[in-house]
């Protein structure tokens, strides 16, 4: 059998470059990534109705909240309200998905809000970075 030469491809074409090495990366506006939240707190209350009161048991929709974005963060890289406003979550440094681990992280450190207000200049709130995350614009099919 003759030897075959392999070809390292370093980026493919139809991948597309990691926010992190990315020099034009701009993130996803603000009100996107709100309105995201929003649309993903009103299902967890809805969700969290289905075993405890969430006005009487503030912890219920909290608690479907951090295993929202851990199940549809780790698999999908998008939670329902990131599909709704196209807008997505990957690693940082290779654009990938987060993995289970790191969004339960990421949905832990969101749940304790004050990280999500302390943001660099791509708008990666101190949970992003803890979880080596980072919101982008979904791609378009």
């Amino acid at each position: 059998m003759p030897w075959i030469p392999l070809t390292v491809v370093s980026n493919p074409p139809d991948r597309p470059v990691p926010p992190a090495s990315d020099p034009t990366f701009t993130p996803p506006s603000l009100g996107r990534r709100f309105g995201a939240l929003v649309i993903d707190w009103v299902l967890c209350l809805l969700a969290a109705r289905g075993f405890a009161d969430p006005v009487r048991d503030g912890w219920a929709p909290v608690l479907v909240l951090i295993l929202e974005y851990g199940f549809f963060l780790g698999l999908f890289a998008q939670t329902p309200g990131m599909f709704i406003t196209k807008i997505r979550c990957v690693a940082w440094a290779d654009g990938g998905r987060l993995g289970l681990v790191r969004a339960l992280l990421r949905g832990v450190l969101l749940a304790l809000v004050v990280p999500a207000l302390l943001m660099d200049n791509h708008r990666r709130g101190l949970h992003d970075r803890l979880a080596g995350s980072v919101v982008t614009d979904a791609p378009r099919p």
